[in-house]
């Protein structure tokens, strides 16, 4: 399959209606998690993840990048805006993975994050995917949240994304 045929197989109409909630997803969830409750975990890649694993690494990483840049114009924090670089490759991983049956089942969702932590990644590169890398119970979270929200899920709801061979048995 070219890349011109996966992106058309991919950005469906259902896919294009998921972003922009995922979207919210990410900033709602973020906001409460780091703001009002003052966790020390972020939380704010479940929408990216989700997008991931049922439309592909690239819905995924756009919605990652997409929510960072919005996350910094509309609560004036613009040292959110380089993090999106960060969210941009979760939202690849999440769809490689995913790819990869992450979502099948929860123990290989687990061990999907738990290879990013045996990467070997030097310092610079830590430094530079820190959201990711350095945060492994936030994004251990965050994909076991995605595991439950797609097995709350209706197959046939499922069944309409791009990627729903990634996430359930067809």
């Amino acid at each position: 399959m070219t890349f011109t045929e996966r992106i058309q197989k991919d950005f469906t109409t259902i896919t294009l209606v998921l972003i922009p909630v995922a979207i919210v997803i990410n900033i709602v969830i973020g906001q409460i998690v780091q703001v009002v409750l003052k966790l020390p975990i972020y939380l704010d890649s479940i929408g990216t993840v989700l997008v991931g694993a049922l439309a592909g690494p690239l819905a995924g990483a756009i919605t990652g990048a997409v929510s960072n840049l919005i996350w910094a114009i509309i609560f004036s924090t613009p040292q959110a805006a380089p993090y999106a670089i960060t969210a941009f490759v979760i939202g690849i991983c999440a769809g490689v993975f995913a790819s990869r049956r992450a979502f099948k089942n929860i123990a290989w969702t687990i061990v999907a994050v738990a290879y990013f932590q045996a990467t070997g990644a030097n310092i610079l590169q830590a430094a530079t995917i820190q959201g990711f890398i350095s945060d492994p119970l936030d994004k251990t979270i965050s994909y076991l949240v995605v595991w439950l929200i797609v097995r709350g899920m209706s197959k046939r709801l499922v069944s309409q994304f791009p990627r729903s061979e990634n996430v359930i048995e067809q």
